[in-house]
Order: C-alpha cells, then sequence, then structure tokens
C-alpha cells in the first residue's frame, strides 16, 4: 500500500521504524514481570498475564497462524467478545503484518458475509458460539479457528473447526518481515449513512498514536488499572483503554462485558482506577448498591453525564469525542482544569478543529456548526475506506479537513460543546446505527412505498430506532414482516422496535423527510 499522499516517504514522522511488533517488544522489556492483563471471566478461572506473557503468548499464537498459511497482507476476520484469546491474536496478526479485520459480535448471517466477501477475508478467529454463523456467512474462507470456551462459558465446537489451543502446538519459525509504520494494521467496519458499512483502515502508526495519546492526554501511571468492559472490536475499548493502559505499562482488568451486579466487586478486588464506560452502564449501575469508598478516580465518559457521575457515584469524569476515523479522541477534557458544564473538551495534541457554518465559513462562539478535523491520513487520522476511494476522497476537502457530520457548538473557554449528529445516524447503547442502513433492509419486506427510520428515546440506551412505512397497499402482516425481516439481516441492535404504517410523512421538500418532525411526535 503506497504512502499517503500527505507522508512522502521522504518525509519523517513519529513512528518511523516503528510498529506494532515493536511496542509489543519494547512494552515486554520495560515492564517484563508487571501484571498486564487480569482476565475475570463470568464463568471459569480467573487468569492473570505479564507483559513477557503477552508477548511469549503472542509469539506462539502468531507461528500457529503462519503454520495455517496466514501471511502479509492477508485480512483475517476477528470475531470475538472480549477474553485474552482476543488481544494475542491481534497481536500475533500485527506480528505476521497481516490485518485483523475486528468484526461486531452482535452482526447478523448478511452483515458477517458483506464484511467478509469486502475484505475478501482470508480466514477467521472465532468462539464457539459463532462458529455457524461464520461457517454459514462465507463458506470459501480457507480456515475458521475457535477459542475452546465462550469467553469463559463452556461451549461445543463443531468438528470442522480448528482449536485454537493447536495454535500453541506449532514450532514454525517466523520470518523477518519488514513492516513499515503506514502498513495496515486493522479494519473497523462502521455504519454507512447511505449504503452498506465503510471498513475504517488503520495502520500500525495509527494505533501507535491513539495509544500515546489517550494515554498522555488522560495521564494514565504505571500504577492505574483500568477496567474493560467495552467490547475490545470497537476503537473504545482497543484504544483507549488497552492500547494507551499499555503504553503507560498499568493493568487492564479484562471482562467478557459490562456486567452491573458485578461491577462493584471487581472494583474492589482489583482496586481499579478508571474505565471507559457509556451513558447505559451508569444508568444500569444506579440499581446496585453504590460503595461509600472506592477506587475509581475517574470515569471515560459523556460530558452530559458528569453532573449524575459526580452526584450519585461521587467520580469525576474525562468527556471526549472521537470516533474510528480519527483513532484517538479529537477533544477532551483537561483533568486539572475547571471544565464548563456541558463541555466534550479541546482539541488533542495532533489535531487541528474547526467549526463552520453552510457556507464553510467559521462560526462564532456560542454559534452551532460542524466540526471538522485535520490531522495526518495513517497516522492521526485513518488511512482509508477499504476498498472505497470514493467515499475517502468526499470525506476530505481539498485543504484535507476531514468532515466528521457532527454539530459543536464553540464555548468561551476554547472547548466545545456537543449539539447533535448532522448525518442521519443513531446512538443506540454504544452503537452507532445509520438509518439508511435499516430503511435498505426494510424495504427488503416488500410492499414498502417509503421508510423513515428515527429514533425514539429510550432510559437506557438514549434512544432505539422505530421506523414509519408508508405501504404500497393495506397489509395487515407488514409489520411483523419488517420485523422478522429486520432480524434476519441486522444486527439485533438495529432491529427498529416499533414499526408505524402511516398514510403519509412530514416533508422539508418534496423529495427530503421531516425526520425532526418525527422525532417530535414520538417525544409527544
Amino acid at each position: 500500500m503506497p504512502a499517503p499522499t500527505a507522508l512522502q516517504p521522504t518525509r519523517t514522522h513519529p513512528f518511523v521504524h516503528r510498529n506494532i511488533p515493536w511496542f509489543l517488544k519494547s512494552r515486554g522489556e520495560a515492564f517484563d514481570d508487571r501484571v498486564f492483563i487480569a482476565w475475570e471471566p463470568f464463568a471459569g478461572e480467573p487468569a492473570t498475564y505479564t507483559y513477557t506473557e503477552l508477548a511469549d503468548n503472542t509469539q506462539q499464537v502468531a507461528r500457529g497462524l503462519y503454520h495455517l498459511g496466514v501471511r502479509q497482507g492477508d485480512y483475517v476476520i476477528l470475531h470475538m467478545n472480549n477474553c485474552p484469546e482476543f488481544i494475542f491474536t491481534w497481536f500475533a496478526l500485527s506480528e505476521l503484518g497481516a490485518v485483523a479485520v475486528t468484526t461486531n459480535t452482535r452482526s447478523s448471517m448478511d452483515e458477517m458475509h458483506y464484511f467478509i466477501q469486502h475484505c475478501d477475508a482470508k480466514c477467521a478467529i472465532t468462539q464457539p458460539a459463532f462458529c455457524d454463523l461464520i461457517t454459514e456467512a462465507a463458506s470459501d474462507l480457507s480456515w475458521i479457528v475457535s477459542t475452546e470456551t465462550d469467553s469463559g462459558e463452556p461451549a461445543d465446537m463443531p468438528d470442522n473447526i480448528i482449536s485454537f489451543a493447536t495454535l500453541y502446538e506449532s514450532d514454525a519459525s517466523l520470518p523477518e518481515i519488514e513492516i513499515d509504520a503506514l502498513d495496515p494494521n486493522s479494519v473497523q467496519y462502521t455504519s454507512g449513512t447511505t449504503s452498506r458499512p465503510k471498513g475504517v483502515v488503520w495502520t500500525h502508526a495509527n494505533a501507535l498514536f491513539g495509544a500515546k495519546t489517550m494515554a498522555q492526554v488522560p495521564e494514565l501511571k504505571t500504577s492505574d488499572v483500568t477496567h474493560v468492559i467495552m467490547p475490545l472490536y470497537h476503537t473504545n475499548a482497543l484504544i483507549y483503554s488497552m492500547m494507551a493502559t499499555m503504553y503507560c505499562g498499568g493493568k487492564i482488568v479484562l471482562q467478557p462485558r459490562f456486567s452491573a451486579s458485578r461491577y462493584w466487586s471487581v472494583i474492589e478486588k482489583h482496586q481499579i482506577t478508571w474505565g471507559s464506560i457509556v451513558p447505559f452502564v451508569m444508568h444500569a449501575l444506579r440499581s446496585q448498591p453504590v460503595p461509600e469508598s472506592h477506587s475509581i478516580e475517574f470515569w471515560g465518559l459523556g460530558a452530559a453525564e458528569a453532573p449524575t457521575a459526580k452526584r450519585v457515584f461521587g467520580i469525576r469524569t474525562t468527556g471526549w469525542y472521537g470516533m474510528t476515523e480519527t483513532v484517538g479522541a479529537v477533544l477532551m477534557t483537561e483533568n486539572h482544569h475547571e471544565n464548563l458544564i456541558g463541555s466534550i473538551g479541546v482539541a488533542a495534541a495532533g489535531y487541528e478543529v474547526k467549526v463552520v457554518n453552510d457556507n464553510n465559513e467559521e462560526v462564532a462562539v456560542g454559534e452551532d456548526g460542524v466540526i471538522k478535523v485535520r490531522g495526518i491520513p495513517g497516522i492521526s487520522l485513518f488511512y482509508e475506506y477499504l476498498n472505497n476511494p470514493e467515499a475517502t476522497a468526499e470525506s476530505f476537502d481539498a485543504e484535507g479537513w476531514f468532515d466528521t457530520g457532527d454539530i459543536v457548538t464553540p464555548l468561551e473557554d476554547g472547548s466545545f460543546a456537543y449539539v447533535q449528529r448532522i448525518k442521519d445516524m443513531l446512538k443506540v447503547g454504544a452503537e452507532n446505527v445509520a438509518a439508511a442502513e435499516i430503511e435498505r433492509v426494510v424495504a427488503m419486506a416488500g410492499n414498502v412505498r417509503e421508510a423513515a427510520v428515527v429514533g425514539k428515546p429510550d432510559k437506557m440506551l438514549d434512544e432505539v430506532p422505530v421506523v414509519f412505512v408508508i405501504a404500497r397497499k393495506e397489509d395487515p402482516d407488514l409489520p411483523d414482516r419488517i420485523l422478522e425481516t429486520c432480524r434476519d439481516q441486522l444486527a439485533d441492535f438495529k432491529v427498529p422496535r416499533e414499526v408505524f404504517v402511516v398514510d403519509s410523512l412530514p416533508r422539508v421538500t418534496l423529495e427530503k423527510i421531516d425526520k425532526k418532525t418525527l422525532r417530535a411526535q414520538l417525544k409527544s
């Protein structure tokens, strides 16, 4: 893959001659016998892995994958819930110069088929719970490897699947591989606003930049203990939590997912100092007794939740704003400064930020506008959208500004307040969902003249999708058929909670549906 135009080979950057294998080796040498992973499953035995043991497991898994035929440049599906094997495999693929395609484990068969075909995946590593899904989604994969348990839960594995344990049996020698900092390292699929999801390509330098930035801005220390309950297949857990903690030599406490009933006992056991969460987690914890004292110093959490976090839990928050395309947080609040209420922070190092109106003119303090970000593609910004040069080009203007599609307001202290998403997106819990993606599937149910998906406020998840539909002809079974089609084609969090069959839809213009009015109708 050629270097991005912003980074010609003759120019230098902070990660020249550095890559993920270098990072793993350097952390191992610096922190050797310090514990990096404390694994706290819901079933099975807890385990710990030092920095040295992480490196050893990575090397062994890499040898096993190399023996199975994984080579530099191969795209490999990594479809797993949180577990140590996810981390070993992600680093092992980096050692081989392969590209980890981390996919959402709530994806449907149709979505997985698209991901596998789009990235031309060679093989997949997964868990027993997903073996049938992966097999059905792509019968032409070279092979599928599965762990022996579902993140600690006992499980049966199909006979035609290779056991993860066999990767440790290989004594294959790993070749000397030259891996440039700007070589691709991983792909994450984000919900597409107009069509299918886009594959966001990160380089090795992207991951290193994210690790450094997300460790330095919140001032993480070697003594910090990070709670990782968000899914590792997303940027938040992978970069903000896992890689950032590794950068400073700290420890992560890894769990399969969030559990309200187990939360405080794990905090107490490991004296956890911080964790990245979403509003759903905080709302769920309100149903649990809050300890009089605890070890948590701060949460990485949205600015809107800061007053509740402080009042109910006595925990300060570090607000941040970013997306998969920006790798790290573009905006972050500062730990030792008084932040204005509602602020999501100031521009982080490595980024330029501006807020513009419809005429692309910068707005004044207190005025709303679209936030645009400028950085270095392949380092502080993503490299490209996989196999989609048109979408990559459309995301940047002639001066290199990336259009986030989010509306913010500049505040008087130089920070920003979040307003809303300008693109037609929903935020369901921790997941971004494109209305167009759901509308495409709704149309597949048949007898649908027009469909409009909007978010309905939800106490736990912030919002959930609902759909308004105009039918071509009277059809009493249409709502049930739409829901059945969506359940078959979409991840569970994308399935509409309600279907409203209507005679007409409000309009902004003849072609454009007035979704603002639909949202207002739902609230009333």
